[in-house]
């Protein structure tokens, strides 16, 4: 696949982008990379204060903070990734329009950078989970595979996304906007459960791919269970039609991105 081979041949640049893509996140800042820890913990928090307190939302008696954490930080690296992703084109239109090289690896780029921050953002989830005594299990080993299923999934969108920008600069709007609303159509900050009587709705939510990833996240953080491989296998097989579909979306577009940008 001329994917494949393009990554292979541009394997530096890509390592390149990658690496300032995480520098660059927190360039110019006195905390640096901590900020990859700090930025979650205060999303934790307002969420933690607000729902179980102001709105009276607990977990059913689960640790509700612990809840959070395993729902909110995966769903981070899903909005920063494509809300990112969507502008990536535009963001370097200057060498776009100068050097050539395969437009991919700058959405792809984006993605691993992702990826990379998620994982450190994890040792936030694991540090949670010994201080709060739910402990560490040997399903935790699950969790690179449920990631690397999330990044599958944010690439094919990015890869859609990215390419539409270039021409549409009201895309970027309205991707925030569904991402807002994505976070409340996810059980990150509430049980689905809590829905099982809402019919249409309920179904809509269980449909959702991020449901399937966030409940297979909790599985192997909070409740050290295996997860449903069969729910997981099928978004897998979901984001990977997402990618081949998104990679011919992407090729197709980006002839006029030149003229475009």
């Amino acid at each position: 696949m001329q994917l494949f081979k393009n990554l292979y041949a541009y394997r530096e640049l890509l390592k390149t982008n990658i690496k300032k893509d995480i520098r660059g996140r927190y360039k110019g800042s006195f905390l640096g990379v901590l900020w990859s820890f700090i930025n979650p913990l205060l999303q934790v928090v307002v969420y933690w204060i607000v729902f179980p307190y102001l709105m009276g939302r607990a977990a059913d008696g689960e640790n509700y903070l612990i809840y959070l954490i395993t729902g909110l930080i995966p769903w981070t690296f899903f909005l920063t990734t494509v809300s990112g992703g969507t502008t990536v084109i535009k963001a370097n239109s200057g060498i776009i329009k100068k050097v050539y090289f395969p437009r991919e690896i700058l959405p792809i780029s984006t993605v691993a950078s992702g990826l990379v921050n998620f994982f450190i953002s994890c040792v936030i989830i694991v540090l949670f989970l010994l201080g709060s005594g739910v402990g560490v299990a040997v399903t935790i080993i699950q969790v690179p595979v449920i990631a690397l299923v999330e990044a599958m999934l944010a690439l094919g969108i990015v890869f859609i996304l990215s390419a539409l920008d270039a021409y549409i600069q009201d895309i970027e709007n309205i991707v925030q906007f569904i991402l807002n609303m994505m976070l409340y159509g996810s059980p990150i900050i509430y049980h689905l459960s809590q829905f099982s009587n809402a019919g249409l709705l309920y179904r809509l939510i269980s449909l959702n791919p991020m449901t399937v990833l966030i409940n297979a996240y909790r599985d192997a953080f909070m409740y050290h269970t295996w997860v449903n491989w069969e729910s997981l296998g099928m978004v897998a097989l979901l984001s990977l039609i997402l990618v081949i579909i998104g990679y011919n979306i992407f090729r197709k577009l980006e002839k006029g991105f030149a003229e475009k940008l």
